[in-house]
């Protein structure tokens, strides 16, 4: 048995924590920001908030409103010139509505690069480009983007780098400027590796670059189309003589990245916190928290849900055929053209992309802004029971916020428990509004939420922790946690007395009441949270060694046992099961899943989860096409095999053989093109 050397195994160990650092680092951006918050703003009122948003003129509402069509029409030059750049030129029509479902999706559920890219796949690919096009567009908006913000911020760090929130005021003047200058310098040199080099090869990947004439108007683009998104916001502001645009877009570029930086929908509570945190020397923290709420709504909110529409309507016409059999019209005379048919797309799909989006949206109002208030008198009814729906109406609410914005965790990893959930929080909040007065459009969100998640009970297929194999001590410590953490908060709620809006949060940040009692709300809800997310999760997922016995069952279920194989891996419903090796850092399935259709898709994706357990890239070898979504799901690229079974050109539509690799193609391909050799190649089914 061949043993694995140190240096090796202290580079997976590291590779493997370093996986984590997105994670950790939005967690401890998101935990600043709740300190910031209670801090600096404990003295704010909804009363204040709602005066601010009633201030705001119409005109200011108008010009911001422009100002939001017009970055998104910036946007979709950014698609345009990327397929140019791809070598497949895509009709302006085609990339304007691609370039608006792919970020209205990405902005509001982060990891921008990953959730935009799905939509990319599903529409480029149904208009011909190949997956390295694709891929090719993906990376060029991506980086165009990145040349806007590094303009800009070089440019603000040189004209007023005092401005920058929470660093401006600690580091020296001369280290700002060197930022800057750093920051430019990449730009400068990216135009200038454009014009002299043209193409370069890194890690034994050869990358072309654009032209430098469209080097040049990337960054034009990107430049302006920041300027313009900053300007959305700018608008909605009071005149604060003060706060000149340039002061602001300091502010707005430096918020925004540490928005991108902490991985969380929309970067909400982190773009916040520090818009507010940087503002308030020149604006009120009512008025600012105002702007941020129609921003969200112009920018986020309002374009999610017209592109889910949009795209839902093309989903309907790419599969014309099904929507002409269930309304039962007949299929076209013979001679007449015929539909090109579309591959299934599945998980993540839009419309439940859409969904989980609005669970976090709403989980985030009912918990930040404390829209149900305690106005409706139950005392007719029984007299101890009015004081407790009283401080129920309260406190409950913000607790149904928080567990929404956790479920909308567990819904993005396609966990069936946080599904179930998610539904079970949406009607018990609406049940809590149904009591209130003039509550009847937070009624109908949580409504909404519950119905749009209700049909795509089968997209959740992935078990919880807490259902995941035998009991475990951590389970049961878990649900003792979550157990004590809701005695504690009844308890601390019952001795929390404080004027107006009183969310959980309200109590812990108002300097009115007892450290005691702050610590004692703040601590049981963040245990809690912890709690319930481990027992939410996915559950860790294990494999079988690979034998005879292995290889019976697999062949049972209709497939092909390979020559060489590590071990097994089974659906979550254990009705589809895939062989799979371990090779150079890389956990590779061999060949689509055999078994039930409906649990093959969990099987792909418990062997990506399995790759991530052990730190290792996943990848699919000799798959077939009707499954490619799902890998392009994970995140990874199909690749056509010849007839041989090497990796073929890209360029050819229709591979000899039928078959593909599905990987990270900047990591993986040079790895599977040694290793082609060695690894089996089955006929297409």
């Amino acid at each position: 048995m061949t043993r694995t050397p140190p240096e090796a195994k202290q580079a997976k160990g590291l590779s493997r924590y370093l996986s984590h650092l997105p994670a950790v680092l939005g967690l401890v951006l998101l935990i600043g920001a709740i300190y910031v918050v209670q801090k600096e703003f404990r003295h704010l009122k909804l009363k204040d908030i709602g005066d601010a948003l009633r201030a705001i003129p119409t005109t200011a509402l108008v010009f911001s409103f422009i100002w939001t069509i017009l970055s998104y029409f910036i946007l979709t030059f950014y698609d345009r010139l990327g397929t140019i750049y791809a070598g497949h030129k895509v009709s302006y029509g085609r990339v304007a509505f691609a370039s608006f479902c792919a970020y209205s999706l990405a902005h509001n559920l982060g990891f921008a690069a990953v959730s935009g890219a799905a939509v990319r796949y599903r529409l480029y690919a149904h208009w011909g480009l190949t997956p390295f096009q694709i891929g090719k567009t993906v990376a060029f908006c991506s980086l165009t983007f990145a040349l806007g913000g590094l303009v800009l911020g070089g440019a603000i760090l040189f004209l007023e780098p005092k401005t920058i929130p929470f660093f401006g005021q600690h580091l020296p003047v001369v280290a700002l400027y060197g930022i800057g200058a750093g920051l430019w310098a990449v730009v400068i040199a990216y135009i200038a590796l454009s014009r002299i080099l043209g193409s370069f090869t890194l890690r034994g990947h050869h990358i072309d670059l654009p032209g430098w004439r469209m080097a040049l108007v990337q960054v034009v683009l990107a430049t302006v189309d920041v300027a313009v998104t900053a300007t959305i916001f700018y608008a909605l502001l009071p005149d604060a003589p003060a706060l000149t645009w340039t002061i602001f877009l300091g502010v707005y570029v430096a918020s925004y990245t540490a928005g991108l930086a902490a991985n969380l929908p929309g970067g909400i509570g982190v773009f916040d916190t520090a818009m507010l945190f940087g503002l308030e020397p020149f604006v009120d923290a009512p008025h600012i928290v105002g702007a941020i709420v129609v921003f969200r709504l112009y920018y986020y909110i309002i374009p999610l849900f017209l592109a889910g529409g949009m795209f839902a309507g093309n989903e309907l016409l790419m599969r014309g055929g099904a929507v002409s059999r269930f309304f039962g019209i007949k299929p076209s005379p013979a001679g007449q053209p015929a539909a090109i048919p579309a591959a299934r797309w599945s998980e993540p799909d839009f419309a439940v992309a859409a969904a989980t989006t609005l669970v976090a949206v709403s989980g985030a109002l009912l918990m930040t802004l404390g829209v149900i208030a305690p106005n409706t008198d139950y005392s007719w009814l029984d007299p101890e029971f009015a004081g407790l729906a009283y401080h129920a109406g309260q406190f409950v609410p913000s607790l149904i916020g928080a567990g929404l914005v956790l479920m909308a965790l567990g819904l993005a990893q396609r966990v069936n428990l946080a599904w179930t959930a998610t539904i079970v929080l949406a009607i018990a909040g609406a049940g809590f509004a149904a009591t209130q007065d003039n509550q009847f459009w937070v009624v109908v969100m949580l409504i909404l939420c519950a119905a749009l998640l209700a049909p795509f009970r089968s997209c959740f297929y992935r078990h919880a922790s807490v259902l995941s194999g035998p009991f475990r001590p951590a389970t049961a410590l878990s649900l003792i946690v979550l157990t004590i953490c809701v005695l504690a908060l009844v308890l601390a709620r019952h001795n929390a007395i404080v004027e107006g809006n009183n969310a959980w949060w309200a109590v812990a940040a108002a300097s009115g009441v007892p450290n005691a009692v702050r610590f004692a709300v703040a601590l049981p809800v963040v245990l809690a949270s912890i709690a319930i997310w481990l027992l939410v999760r996915p559950g860790r997922v294990s494999a079988e060694t690979w034998g005879p016995e292995a290889a019976r069952r697999l062949r049972a279920l209709g497939g092909t046992p390979p020559g060489k194989a590590d071990g097994l891996i089974m659906g979550e419903a254990g009705r589809a099961q895939l062989a799979f090796r371990r090779e150079d850092g890389m956990l590779i399935g061999l060949g689509d899943p055999a078994g039930s259709p409906g649990d093959k898709v969990s099987a792909i994706w418990r062997l990506r989860d399995l790759a991530t357990q052990e730190g290792r890239s996943p990848a699919f070898w000799g798959v077939g096409p009707d499954l490619l979504k799902v890998y392009r799901d994970l995140g990874l690229t199909p690749l056509p095999l010849d007839g041989e079974g090497r990796i073929a050109d890209d360029r050819a539509p229709d591979p000899p053989a039928g078959l593909y690799v599905a990987c990270a193609v900047e990591n993986d391909l040079p790895a599977l093109t040694r290793l082609a050799p060695d690894l089996p190649v089955r006929s297409p089914a």
